[in-house]
């Protein structure tokens, strides 16, 4: 099959729509996991020891079940208990899930390398818990840890394609339908890696300038 410049100008259109729901499905879920992961992080650190290992048993079950079969529990199984969201809203929800998992680990590491005077120092100010969480200790943590955040953002586009078995019309399923109706894969996959590629490089540049600035402080 050769290659087909006139073909792939004609279905370039639809692959970037479908490259605008893959990123608009991206940054959401990486919204979902900061907060979400950030909450098993703090709540790791709960007193209560029922608390602190619920939350610990959650989280690894969560990475420990593949990515797949998560969306497919949440777009399939799910509705059957009354609670159903539309295939975006879905995915969204399973990436943000899945991923938070794995940002609430890093959290936790930039938690543990704050120092223990300035923990002692707010006991001993006798600072409010929410003060002291939300003034001093993920100020600094958070700050450590951006550069590692970052890499899930573009661990998460990657598996973005995986929405496809939910109906999401991200940028693979939009490669797979133009696919299947001209009978043609080459332009459509060939030009969805290229797009990948150029987002993922271009994030990459925007990594090293995160940890460029935050790495070392």
């Amino acid at each position: 099959m050769i290659w087909d410049w006139h073909f792939a100008g004609k279905i370039l259109p639809d692959l970037l729509r479908g490259l605008v729901v893959t990123i608009e499905a991206t940054l959401l879920g990486y919204v979902v996991a900061l907060v979400l992961g950030l909450v098993w992080a703090i709540l790791r650190r709960s007193p209560s020891r029922v608390v602190n290992q619920t939350v610990r048993w959650v989280v690894e079950f969560i990475r420990s079940t593949p990515l797949l079969v998560q969306l497919f529990f949440l777009f399939f199984a799910l509705p059957s208990t009354g609670v159903q969201f539309s295939a975006l809203v879905t995915g969204i929800i399973g990436l943000g899930l899945h991923y938070s998992s794995y940002t609430s680990e890093v959290y936790r590491a930039g938690i543990a390398d704050v120092p223990v005077g300035q923990w002692e120092a707010t006991t001993a100010l006798n600072l409010p818990r929410r003060r002291v969480w939300f003034g001093v200790i993920l100020p600094q943590a958070v700050r450590k840890v951006i550069p590692t955040l970052a890499n899930y953002l573009i661990a998460m586009f990657k598996d973005s394609p995986l929405l496809l078995a939910i109906t999401v019309p991200e940028m693979l399923h939009s490669a797979y339908d133009v696919g299947a109706r001209s009978l043609r894969f080459l332009e459509p996959m060939t030009i969805v890696g290229v797009l990948f590629v150029i987002v993922s490089v271009l994030s990459s540049l925007l990594l090293r300038r995160l940890e460029f600035r935050y790495g070392n402080n």
